[in-house]
């Protein structure tokens, strides 16, 4: 569906993309992160066809988005940052326009409009200016115009920025509805948002690829420690000392004292070890009452940081 083979963007003597290679497979919902200047941007409008690269290809379809742009950037539909829009034009009037601008054929656009306008929510408030919208259905708005051609591709350039939580997690559910039928590739700053949505993350910084995967292989890759972190009852400290007792234990850590005068701590144990069963009989042994056992679980964020900084030593 999507093929970037050694791409590179130059300015001058900056480099801003350098040597980027990925696939993106059609049905793909693509999470595409980095911190600010890492590249991303600018990767989406080389995929757009909004600016060409130095050097290397991209294929859209097979299609050499450089010698064959018209063609290519007809199977994808660009949502940029911002949502930009004709604020004295009614909601039904933009999306019209949109879709006369990208040249839909005439005897579709009635029907193609109708149905975005359904697909995205916005029937009930198609006749209404644009102006008087909710930032939630301006960025609706925004998506109905890049879904009214039909395109194969949509590439959405932080679709939840500025939104309030209700209308983010309408979005996002937009988003995933919209992955049934079209490939997407998405950039966001929310990670936890990425790692609800998307099948693949690409993380780029300093404009290279660090690391393509999904975002459970991502957490499961960076996560260092086999943790638990174990909320007890324990008013003769006895849990620091009972380290040799349990199996498989490198490392027992007090981290919070709270004020029902319970204490939590975190015990490290060997990777690929299940500690639990071991601290339970132990503990009960022991007379220390468990009250809350939860696994130390790597996020998505928490990959992120590691890969960025690892790439920035």
């Amino acid at each position: 569906m999507i093929q970037l083979k050694n791409v590179t963007k130059k300015y001058g003597n900056f480099t801003a993309v350098e040597d980027i290679n990925f696939d993106i497979k059609e049905g793909e919902i693509i999470g595409l992160l980095g911190p600010n200047g890492a590249g991303k941007t600018t990767t989406m409008n080389m995929i757009t066809g909004y600016i060409e690269q130095t050097e290397g290809e991209i294929l859209i379809n097979g299609i050499d988005m450089l010698k064959k742009s018209k063609k290519a950037k007809r199977d994808i539909g660009y949502m940029p940052e911002g949502v930009p829009l004709y604020n004295d034009l009614t909601v039904k009037e933009f999306v019209t326009y949109m879709a006369q601008i990208k040249k839909v054929n005439k005897k579709d656009i009635k029907q193609n409009v109708n149905k975005t306008l359904k697909n995205t929510g916005l029937e009930d408030v198609q006749n209404k200016l644009v102006k008087n919208l909710s930032r939630g259905y301006k960025q609706r708005v925004s998506l109905a115009g890049t879904l009214v051609s039909d395109p194969k591709i949509l590439i959405l350039d932080e679709p939840t920025v500025g939104l309030d939580p209700k209308q983010i997690t309408e979005i996002r559910a937009l988003i995933k509805d919209l992955g049934k039928n079209h490939t997407v590739i998405l950039s966001s700053h929310i990670l936890s948002e990425v790692s609800q949505i998307c099948n693949k993350v690409i993380i780029i910084n300093k404009g290279k690829i660090v690391a393509i995967d999904t975002p459970k292989n991502l957490e499961n890759k960076v996560s260092q420690n086999n943790s638990i972190y174990v909320t007890v009852e324990d008013s003769n400290n006895k849990v620091e000392t009972i380290k040799g007792k349990i199996d498989g234990v490198k490392e027992i850590k007090l981290v919070e004292k709270n004020e029902d005068g319970t204490k939590q701590y975190i015990v490290i144990g060997e990777k690929g070890k299940d500690l639990r069963k071991a601290i339970f009989e132990v503990f009960a042994k022991e007379n220390i009452t468990i009250f809350e056992m939860k696994k130390s679980d790597t996020t998505l964020e928490d990959a992120f940081m590691k890969l960025i900084e690892g790439g920035n030593k």
